[in-house]
């Protein structure tokens, strides 16, 4: 089975504990792992911070987050209008994810992430106290996969990123 939501939000920070604690509610609800949700809401708060901080100018209000679960895995996609990713930045990967069931080669490590370059907005990865500049580090840490890429045809970025869900016992989800 699968599901999928979708938000229109407003531009500023008050949405983005609303859509943290609606996903939590979703996974809750899903019956997926409080630690898997965990880490999904932390990185979702990190891209939606990023779609307020940086997703716009003045004229642009909202951005969006769209949730799939399909089967095992959850994809989190966050669209703002702003500028973009730098020309050569965007449409980079991040991760692997190993889809149960698929058969790897030998000695394939489906979770070891290749070593991190700063990212379009950051000169060097931020020091450890620094407030700002460590969210799409921490989404790659948090997630298995994640991708980032200008929205094709107009301003705007995507940052999309999936999890490998691991469901409580008494999951509702699996079971549909």
């Amino acid at each position: 089975m699968s599901i999928w939501w979708s938000l229109h939000l407003r531009r500023e920070a008050a949405s983005v504990p609303l859509a943290r604690r609606l996903l939590l509610g979703a996974m809750e609800t899903a019956g997926v792992d409080p630690d898997v949700s965990y880490d999904l809401s932390l990185a979702l708060t990190e891209a939606c911070a990023n779609a307020v901080e940086h997703g716009g100018d003045a004229s642009t209000t909202d951005y969006r987050v769209t949730a799939f679960i399909d089967g095992d895995t959850c994809r989190i996609e966050v669209t703002d209008s702003g500028p973009g990713f730098p020309r050569g930045r965007a449409a980079r990967v991040r991760g692997a994810v190993a889809r149960p069931g698929c058969s790897q080669q030998p000695g394939h490590q489906p979770h070891q992430r290749p070593q991190r370059h700063p990212m379009p907005h950051e000169v060097a990865p931020a020091p450890a106290a620094a407030e700002h500049g460590r969210g799409l580090f921490l989404i790659e840490e948090l997630t298995d996969r994640v991708r980032y890429r200008n929205r094709p045809g107009r301003s705007g970025a995507i940052v999309s990123f999936d999890k490998i869900l691991k469901w409580r016992d008494d999951a509702l989800l699996p079971a549909l």
